[in-house]
């Protein structure tokens, strides 16, 4: 059935001034009450904007962060436990830079081209003069390569030397040259590929970007590059994603770019808001079906069409002439032939669940401040708890929070006259899991009062004790 009108959480649409929109209300087609709009103004508005979204009391603000606003959403976040986020700020940790993609990478042994990553740059200049040539040089801060206006091939120390000085990369962020038979876009719903194309670079050229003159089509994307980009949204635990990855000549495939923010075609929108509205109303909503290889057909049409097109709607596949197409037809992939139908099994639209623990917090990973150039004699400024960048910088920092275990958890919960372990257990079914617990205990233990189970005397109780506990 699902939730009532009175029921659905009140939605506010996050926009920005000066930055382009994802989403309006078309994309949210049908939802029944009004949907908010919340901008933000820049500059000292962070307290006027948290006024806003409680006055309007919202539930869940919608909307893709960029790079420059990203630190002080976190801020904002951090004073609305109650708002949801979509996409968290947790999954949008990879639209700020190229380092953070990277670090992402790093965390959950994603396959990526080399990477070495200087905040010291006299480090990087001794690196620089032994290493091997090509190297690519990225401009880190930002989600995206900008059409590859700030992405450089460099063949030798001469070039990379006279590159960051006239630059001023900080940090010195460079990565092994891969040769590319082309690199692929894969975006993904639900952690289902619903769009995936090849970008191939001209002839004798490099960069596979359309606007630096690259072609693209969308046939045959091969079952190894969807298969690592559902792991990457799966290790983002995005709501929708996109993944660049690279499909070099040596026949491996690696990340080259991940984010929530990216270009998308209306249609695509449609599905992601028809995706969100299913997953907040309980399933009153449809669910999107997006049959697997959709994407070769509707790239048949010419371009100036597909950004035209709206609301498309797929039956699922029945017995009858409707399913005619997607039930009869196979595709060679992954070695065999095999019903298109059947891989819409393989590759299922999940409902991601809302984050309640922080995964990425700015205190560790907010190198960018933290380490930023204080003056043109490259003085890093230094921040309390911030480890020290090492000689060799290629590598994650191995600084680790003390992680509360589930017995910890447990013992904790269950000192509290009237909560046992059967009480336990449904506050960890209803949050996600241990990790999530102890991100609420971190931002607002008023937030257990959610499970019916548990009440406000509960909730007292646990205060009393709860600082001794997060110790």
């Amino acid at each position: 059935m699902g939730l009532s009108n009175k029921k659905l959480p009140k939605i506010g649409f996050l926009y920005l001034d000066y930055v382009l929109r994802f989403f309006d209300h078309s994309n949210f087609k049908g939802w029944p009450n009004k949907i908010e709009t919340l901008t933000y103004h820049w500059k000292n508005d962070k307290a006027r904007f948290i006024k806003e979204v409680k006055r309007k009391k919202i539930d869940v603000l919608i909307g893709n962060i960029p790079a420059t606003a990203y630190e002080i959403f976190r801020e904002i976040a951090r004073e609305l436990p109650h708002v949801r986020f979509i996409p968290s700020i947790d999954t949008q940790f990879s639209n700020k830079s190229k380092e953070n993609v990277t670090r992402f990478a790093w965390k959950y042994n994603i396959a990526i081209p080399k990477t070495y990553i200087y905040y010291k740059h006299d480090n990087a200049d001794k690196f620089l003069k032994k290493c091997k040539y090509p190297k690519i040089i990225k401009k880190s801060f930002g989600p995206s390569n900008y059409g590859g206006y700030f992405v450089h091939k460099v063949d030798s120390y001469k070039e990379a030397r006279a590159l960051f000085d006239e630059k001023k990369y900080h940090p010195q962020y460079f990565q092994d040259f891969i040769p590319m038979q082309a690199d692929i876009r894969v975006m993904l719903i639900g952690h289902k590929p619903v769009c995936a194309f090849w970008r191939r670079a001209p002839e004798g050229e490099w960069l596979t970007n359309t606007s630096q003159g690259g072609s693209m089509d969308y046939i045959d994307v091969p079952k190894s590059v969807l298969d690592l980009a559902v792991k990457v949204s799966k290790a983002a635990r995005a709501e929708y994603w996109a993944c660049d990855i690279a499909y070099s000549k040596d026949g491996n495939i690696r990340i080259l770019e991940c984010a929530t923010a990216f270009a998308a075609f209306p249609y695509i929108r449609d599905w992601i808001g028809q995706y969100i509205m299913w997953s907040l109303s309980e399933g009153r909503f449809r669910k999107p079906h997006t049959p697997m290889f959709n994407w070769e057909e509707l790239g048949k049409l010419n371009s100036s069409m597909l950004r035209t097109l709206r609301h498309i709607h797929f039956g699922k596949f029945s017995l009858s002439y409707d399913g005619e197409y997607f039930g009869k037809k196979k595709k060679y992939y992954g070695g065999k032939k095999v019903y298109l139908h059947a891989l819409d099994e393989k590759y299922k639209m999940y409902d991601v669940k809302r984050r309640w623990s922080e995964e990425w917090p700015s205190e560790i990973y907010n190198y960018q401040d933290n380490l930023a150039l204080k003056s043109s004699k490259l003085k890093l400024k230094k921040a309390k708890n911030i480890p020290n960048p090492t000689d060799d910088e290629s590598s994650q920092s191995d600084f680790n929070n003390a992680k509360i275990t589930k017995k910890e958890l447990s013992d904790f919960l269950t000192s509290i006259n009237g909560i046992g372990k059967k009480k336990v257990k449904k506050i960890l079914n209803y949050f996600g899991g241990t990790e999530e617990v102890v991100g609420i205990l971190h931002q607002n233990i008023n937030i257990l009062k959610e499970v019916k189970c548990i009440t406000k005397k509960h909730v007292a109780k646990l205060e009393k004790h709860l600082k001794k506990f997060l110790k």
